[in-house]
């Protein structure tokens, strides 16, 4: 018999969609013939928010949200690889071990890419707060991520999207609802523990924190230009 169980509380969920439409929105309003670079930057700065909320909530947040309980170890890794294909309706509460590795490695690559970003200029009029800041070979560098990690973010998303449809087609385990409803189905012993609430005072709390200290700094920390007359 299944049970039915709260895994993915609320701030997860949000975290989850928001990121998926901003990655689109970013991604979007990249072009410059479009004229919506000051949207770029807004959506890279609410991006920026939403990795360091993640970042936080993974240590304060609900059972499946915490990173040690989805960064997997060496041994749990390979017997999950072992084990991968034996079991057509396999499934784990929370995130699998290589679906752990799959949060890391994306939660690292958009953090880069929201980062670089705060040092990148568009060669016309927008640049980023740091750039004017920032040393020649420190722009170079912040521009080579910047230009190159979004491709990789791209093929990772498409990996994980993959990931998914494989489970509901050939494993029959649905992992998009879930993400929807927070709510799985399964049947093992480990299963019956699901999460009792979604901390949403925590998680409001983290949100005042984050948007203070990107206040600090896009606002109140952004170095002045120096200005230069001819």
């Amino acid at each position: 018999m299944k049970n039915k169980l709260l895994v993915w509380d609320l701030p997860v969920r949000l975290f989850h969609w928001c990121l998926v439409i901003s990655l689109f929105a970013a991604w979007y309003t990249s072009d410059g013939e479009r004229n919506l670079i000051d949207w770029h930057l807004k959506i890279g700065y609410f991006i920026l928010g939403l990795i360091i909320f993640r970042i936080i909530w993974g240590v304060f947040g609900t059972r499946y949200a915490k990173f040690t309980q989805f960064i997997p170890n060496k041994k749990a890794l390979l017997h999950y690889l072992k084990n991968f294909r034996q079991e057509k309706n396999y499934t784990t509460v929370g995130h699998n071990p290589l679906g752990g590795l799959m949060v890391v490695l994306m939660l690292t690559l958009v953090l880069s890419q929201a980062i670089s970003g705060l040092f990148m200029n568009d060669d016309i009029f927008t640049s980023g707060p740091y750039y004017a800041s920032a040393s020649s070979s420190i722009q170079s560098i912040m521009s080579l991520i910047h230009h190159n990690v979004f491709d990789i973010i791209i093929i990772v998303s498409v990996l994980h999207i993959s990931a998914a449809f494989y489970y509901l087609l050939v494993k029959k385990a649905n992992l998009i609802v879930p993400m929807i409803t927070g709510y799985k189905s399964s049947d093992s012993a480990e299963n019956k523990k699901g999460i009792k609430s979604s901390k949403l005072f925590v998680a409001l709390v983290i949100i005042l924190v984050v948007a203070v200290f990107l206040y600090w700094l896009l606002v109140l920390n952004v170095p002045v230009e120096e200005e230069f007359y001819y």
